[in-house]
């Protein structure tokens, strides 16, 4: 049986309360999923926070995690999203046999964002 985890991945700031709005919006996107859909989640940071990406997928590991689903919390794609991300995640999951790992779209290329932004602008 698949046990799958999902790791959200976020840029990381020096600011404790921008990571902590991340961690924060991971946490509700968990609840709302249920354990129906994951079993294990983590969130993790690119730099300037913690824990490292190989940290969290470790982590969902650990947690008997047997795939893992990378989504990168980041509005545009750009060198992190193509590369760095990836590669880091593909590092971790090489040194867990058996385990597999799905990269997943990053959130600014979901078209949905347009509605979010026109509801804001739309505000009174």
């Amino acid at each position: 049986m698949t046990m799958r985890a999902l790791v959200i991945v976020a840029h990381g700031s020096r600011r404790e309360a921008s990571n902590a709005e991340v961690r924060a919006f991971g946490e509700r996107l968990f609840a709302r999923l249920g354990n129906d859909n994951y079993t294990a989640f983590a969130t993790a940071f690119l730099e300037l926070a913690e824990p490292s990406i190989p940290d969290a997928i470790h982590s969902c590991i650990r947690a008997g995690a047997t795939h893992v689903d990378i989504l990168p919390y980041f509005l545009s794609v750009g060198r992190h999203v193509n590369e760095d991300v990836p590669e880091l995640a593909r590092t971790a999951i090489a040194t867990a046999p058996g385990v597999t790992m799905r990269m997943l779209p990053y959130i600014g290329a979901d078209d949905r964002l347009l509605d979010v932004a026109i509801a804001l602008v739309s505000q009174n």
